[in-house]
């Protein structure tokens, strides 16, 4: 297994963690962990030098740290560095904190947890945090022998994110969301940059946005950037070994789901070395992220001039979630995501036609029929 600084700490970390938030379950359940199948992949991993284990409360509707717990305590515990991270979304008061900690460490079946983030970073989370005083928190829980380390991880803008960053002196790492696709969402690549200058070791979540860019065969127009490249390499790989080439990561986590995904990923993670992509590969990357995003059908830039709308539609949002239905081929998600993420007075049915959107529009989309192909594509027949 290669490994990988970790930020200022005198470890060496795997340049492949296992993420324990898509076990196997039994009958699609996602609280039944299927442990016959998922204990021996998490000890295939840790025999091959998988040493990050990323855990969390919510994982797997709370069994994920149980699971976890219980392999580690089979002589494994000592192999490892373990990572958990406290719900944000849950946490009201000081007690709660305490709370979720203690809980986590029997769950765990350990005495103390290695690296322990603040789960899901968000502007809300984060001010809701600095009312409680979670630092004095904190370093009173290291002092205590509890966790050794703080991190957080992080859903939101690049703005907040810088805010995050430098609110704190004594950061020892972060995780966030990053892959070829997301090179300018939230943190970006400028998050990952500005946390590693700042001394912290950066976690990658999502590499293969959620399996998304493991998807074999891709796209048409996707395979055949890859076809033209003369490596033989699998969607995945092109994805993982795209995050590793980069020096400022310190691991990447992988949520495997079966033993064929573990030993994939292994073999991935033994091909990997920062700076070892050569221009022409950094080409092919760009040139199927290209492709992938001219699936796109909306050249929507999020830029929000046809904000606010006088019906209330969210215009940019909508066609997001519209676009990378199309763009990966995931039309449930996006069904999913059109139901849950927007309000019932937001969707684009809500659009009575008075064009203000269009004559504001610098990309000159035709708003109103894009928001009514929209709409029926998101929409299930009968509902």
């Amino acid at each position: 297994m290669k490994c990988r600084p970790f930020g200022k700490l005198d470890w060496q970390a795997s340049a492949l963690g296992f993420g324990c938030m898509r076990l196997p379950t039994l009958d699609g359940e996602s609280g039944a962990i299927d442990e016959d199948q998922a204990a021996p992949m998490l000890r295939r991993a840790i025999e091959d030098g998988v040493n990050y284990i990323d855990t969390a409360w919510s994982y797997h509707r709370e069994q994920s740290e149980v699971f976890v717990g219980k392999v580690l305590a089979q002589g494994y515990r000592e192999k490892v560095r373990l990572a958990t991270k406290m719900p944000s979304w849950l946490v009201n008061t000081r007690d709660d904190m305490d709370r979720f900690l203690d809980t986590q460490l029997e769950r765990l079946q350990t005495d103390h947890i290695d690296f322990y983030l603040l789960h899901s970073l968000n502007a809300r989370h984060w001010e809701n945090y600095l009312k409680l005083n979670i630092f004095e928190w904190a370093e009173r829980k290291m002092a205590q022998g509890k966790f050794r380390y703080l991190g957080f991880s992080f859903h939101d803008s690049y703005e907040v994110f810088e805010s995050i960053l430098n609110g704190y002196d004594n950061w020892t790492f972060c995780q966030i969301q990053y892959n070829y696709m997301d090179i300018n969402y939230q943190a970006g690549q400028r998050g990952l940059l500005a946390a590693a200058d700042k001394g912290l070791a950066v976690v990658v979540m999502e590499p293969l946005r959620g399996g998304r860019l493991a998807k074999n065969p891709p796209p048409p127009a996707v395979a055949e950037v890859f076809a033209r490249s003369g490596r033989d390499w699998t969607p995945a790989n092109w994805a993982l070994q795209w995050v590793w080439n980069q020096p400022e990561v310190s691991l990447l986590l992988s949520g495997m789901s079966t033993m064929e995904q573990v030993e994939q990923n292994l073999v991935s993670a033994g091909q990997s070395s920062p700076n070892s992509l050569t221009p022409e590969d950094l080409a092919v990357i760009e040139q199927a992220r290209l492709a992938r995003e001219a699936l796109a059908p909306i050249p929507c830039t999020h830029c929000e001039y046809c904000l606010p709308c006088p019906s209330g539609v969210a215009i940019p949002s909508v066609f997001e979630i519209y676009n990378e239905a199309l763009m990966y081929d995931e039309l449930r998600r996006g069904q999913n995501a059109y139901k849950f993420d927007i309000k019932d007075e937001n969707k684009a049915d809500c659009c009575v036609e008075c064009g203000t959107c269009e004559t504001l529009c610098p990309q000159q989309i035709e708003i109103i029929t894009w928001l009514k192909k929209a709409h029926a594509y998101l929409t299930p027949t009968g509902s």
